[in-house]
C-alpha cells in the first residue's frame, strides 16, 4: 500500500531535522531504499544506501553543530520537495580545505522520490558558491 503525502513528507523532514545532524546510520535504512539513485552524489561515492551513509558521516566531519534548518517540505504524489539551510562550523576537511573554524548557511533543496514508502532517489541543489565565500575561500561581491 502506497504511503501517504504526509507520511512521505514526515520521512523527508527526518531525514534532514534527525538523522543526518544525528549522524544516524541505523535509522537511515527507516527512510531510505536500500538502491537509493542519488543523482547528486559526491564524486566516488558508492551507490545505494552506503553512499546515503557516506554523505552522512562525512557531513557530520566536515561540520560540528551540524544542523539543517528546514524551510519547506513540498509533496506531490511519490515525490517530496524540501528546501533547507544547512548550517555548521567548519572544523573539518573540506575537499582539501583545512578547517577554518568558521560558521557556515548553506541553502539548499533536496528532491526526493519515494517508492515503497522509502526514499528511492535523490536530487539536490545547494550553493557551494555561498558556502566558500562564507569560508573566506572566494571574495564576496564588491
Amino acid at each position: 500500500m502506497p504511503q501517504s503525502t504526509a507520511d512521505i513528507k514526515a520521512k523527508a523532514r527526518r531525514m534532514w531535522e534527525e538523522i543526518i545532524p544525528g549522524n544516524d546510520a541505523t535509522t537511515v535504512y527507516e527512510v531510505t531504499h536500500v538502491d537509493l539513485v542519488d543523482h547528486s552524489a559526491r564524486p566516488g561515492e558508492p551507490p545505494g544506501i552506503e553512499g546515503v551513509i557516506g554523505t552522512m558521516l562525512w557531513l557530520n566531519s566536515v561540520f560540528s553543530d551540524l544542523a539543517f534548518d528546514v524551510h519547506h517540505v513540498i509533496a506531490e504524489g511519490d515525490t517530496v520537495a524540501v528546501h533547507s539551510t544547512l548550517t555548521g562550523r567548519h572544523t573539518g576537511h573540506l575537499m582539501g580545505v583545512p578547517p577554518t573554524g568558521r560558521r557556515v548557511a548553506t541553502p539548499m533543496v533536496h528532491i526526493l522520490r519515494f517508492r515503497d514508502g522509502l526514499a528511492a532517489e535523490h536530487w539536490a541543489v545547494h550553493d557551494d558558491l555561498a558556502t566558500m565565500r562564507q569560508l573566506g575561500l572566494v571574495p564576496s561581491p564588491a
